[in-house]
């Protein structure tokens, strides 16, 4: 085989041309072979192939800097720099990333994980380099999904004032998560061919503007030439921009591609490869499926079906449901989403309810200033984004929705340890970032009833609320436990003395299990569910206090800033002296494996807190 032949960067130098189509081929049978046992991103690795190849064989790695956009294509490129036999620990714990990590290659030249961020890396690589005496290139690869993200306009916005090289390859294949939505994906579809206005060179213009009247010149000649280009392509965005504009290139041309990026970095000046491919290319079941194949779970390579089919619902499943039920009775209910329809959930909603859903693209900042504005025209907005990405909309949660206090429903999705995808999507932070906004109501359900009764709380509430949700199957436990949701009440599901377990969200099923184990060992334990992180139930607290010894809080989130934390923080408002065990995700970033195996590894899981809490009660028992 051929690609038994690269095991190290610069190999596919080695490769003979004739050969580049049958290595492009084992490289997909590679993907698919590995990616159907552990699960990962498929479609967009399969629809990067040629182009991760002809970046090899034109770039210059490690010493030229090659940044990958989300990261999520990069299987290909982790491939061509030696790193072929980490694919049987793809996404594992203590296995390799599905993402680029500095850690692992020097060829990966920046960590990255969420969309629109490449193009603003590559510049401050631009100007270190620059800065710096250096000759590097710089490249940067932004899909045309990433492109809807306003971040990666304010990048482009400053590389059109660049005046060295630095290379922007645009893959275009439609497609985000989703299909992609927008004016954006519009006018990249409406580009055509730039062939015949490439025949004005850079070297021209430098050759004339030292000449007498050379700078009236130049200008004359720029302006016919956009004329012309004006009316041949509407590449011209970009031109406008200050940013030169090559294309569009078929991606899975090997040939084409490398002949785009030799003359990119003729210029010193931004440049824009705008390269056309077809995600999932090479796999039929991805090619008709990209979405499903986005992110997938391990399947049959004959019919691309999942190994492991789910039979429970997961809590997106019952959040679908629930909408679905909310737009058929109310019709100022109202969905947003930002270029993840199909991962929150919300297909059916926008199928049944096309003129009510409204996805804005890989823009979660204006989806939330958009939402603010459906609320105060009137309608009831509902917006879902995962935990990891709802982040980076702080600001416009804090500016647009709390400060006016406008009823803005907040579907957490992918809240907590979120498993193989690693650091950059774990949804571990919302709880600590969402409570520090006054204003805002944060709860988590326990079990699949209650999410239900929580978006019906939601949708009646006269102010901004978030409601979090873990990713996986949802907890069908405690059905018997359905009391009425108040706001910032708690429920209590067992009471006795000795040991206080208060547990927020799904890691109530985590301290069901813990208290079964410490019922084993003689303990005397009460189980209560916090629902609210914000309100606190301070009433419960007291009540808590009162008849335990130890109280334990239990959250999928951060210490610093989480439930636990305010729970101490109240404590010591009111003089009330506890001893308080606070279960938590530690002050670090958690990398990827399963959510069971970093649950153990965190001490999160049953046994871990039946452990810790044994070790703390032993710790405070006095000396005889």
């Amino acid at each position: 085989m051929i690609l038994d032949r690269i095991q190290n960067t610069g190999d596919i130098k080695k490769i003979p041309p004739e050969e580049y189509e049958q290595l492009a081929g084992e490289i997909r049978e590679f993907l698919i072979e590995k990616v159907s046992r552990t699960g990962g991103h498929l479609g967009a690795n399969l629809g990067v192939v040629e182009l991760t190849m002809a970046l090899h064989l034109e770039l210059d790695l490690p010493k030229d800097r090659l940044i990958w956009d989300v990261g999520h294509q990069s299987y290909t490129h982790k491939i061509l720099t030696g790193r072929k036999e980490g694919f049987d620990t793809l996404r594992q714990f203590g296995g390799m990333s599905g993402f680029p990590k500095r850690h692992e290659s020097d060829c990966d030249a920046f960590d990255t994980g969420h969309s629109s961020t490449s193009l603003s890396a590559g510049l401050g690589l631009v100007k270190a380099r620059d800065l710096q005496g250096g000759s590097e290139t710089v490249c940067a690869v932004i899909g045309d999904g990433s492109l809807t993200g306003g971040m990666a306009y304010e990048a482009l916005n400053n590389a059109g004032k660049l005046d060295s090289n630095f290379i922007i390859i645009l893959n275009d294949n439609e497609m985000s998560i989703s299909e992609n939505v927008g004016g954006i994906p519009k006018y990249l579809n409406s580009i055509r061919t730039s062939t015949n206005y490439l025949d004005l060179k850079e070297g021209v213009y430098n050759h004339l503007v030292d000449k007498p009247y050379g700078e009236s010149i130049v200008t004359t000649i720029r302006r016919a030439k956009n004329s012309v280009k004006a009316l041949m392509s509407p590449g011209m965005l970009f031109e406008e921009m200050g940013i030169v504009y090559l294309g569009p290139v078929d991606g899975h041309n090997i040939a084409a591609i490398r002949r785009a990026i030799r003359e990119a970095k003729r210029f010193k000046r931004a440049v824009l490869i705008h390269v056309r491919t077809k995600k999932g290319k090479g796999y039929e079941p991805a090619e008709r499926h990209p979405a499903r194949f986005h992110g997938t779970e391990p399947f049959e390579i004959e019919t691309g079906l999942p190994s492991h089919p789910r039979t429970i619902s997961n809590w997106t499943d019952i959040f679908s449901t629930v909408m679905c039920k909310f737009g058929e009775r109310n019709e100022k209910i109202v969905a947003v989403t930002a270029a993840m329809a199909e991962g929150t959930g919300l297909r059916r909603f926008r199928n049944k309810y096309p003129d009510r859903l409204f996805d804005v693209g890989i823009a979660e900042q204006h989806a939330v200033t958009f939402a603010a504005g459906l609320a105060v025209g009137g309608l009831r907005p509902i917006v879902a984004i995962y935990s990891s990405f709802l982040q980076r909309a702080y600001d416009q949660i804090l500016h647009d929705v709390c400060i006016q206090n406008l009823p803005v429903v907040f579907a957490v999705d992918r809240a907590g340890i979120v498993g193989t995808d690693g650091e950059t999507h774990q949804g571990v932070f919302d709880v600590s970032f969402l409570c520090t906004i006054p204003g805002m109501t944060v709860c988590a359900p326990k079990n699949k009833w209650e999410l239900s009764d929580m978006l019906k709380f939601a949708v009646n509430f006269n102010g901004p609320i978030a409601i979090r949700y873990p990713r996986g199957n949802a907890y069908s436990g405690l059905e018997e436990y359905r009391e009425e949701i108040r706001l910032g009440k708690a429920e209590w599901i067992c009471r006795e003395d000795g040991i206080a377990l208060i547990a927020l969200g799904n890691m109530v099923e985590i301290a069901e299990e813990a208290r079964r184990i410490l019922k084993e060992k003689g303990m005397h334990v009460s189980l209560i569910n916090a629902r609210f992180a914000k309100p606190l139930d301070r009433e419960m607290i007291r009540e808590a206090c009162a008849g335990h010894n130890l109280l334990v809080t239990l959250e999928d989130n951060v210490l610093s800033g989480g439930f636990g934390e305010q729970v101490l923080a109240f404590l010591s408002e009111q003089a009330i002296e506890k001893e308080v065990l606070n279960i938590a995700v530690p002050d670090r970033f958690v990398v990827h494996g399963s959510v069971a195996r970093l649950r153990q590894e965190l001490g999160m899981d049953a046994e871990s807190v039946a452990g810790r809490v044994l070790k703390k009660l032993s710790m405070d028992l006095p000396v005889e």
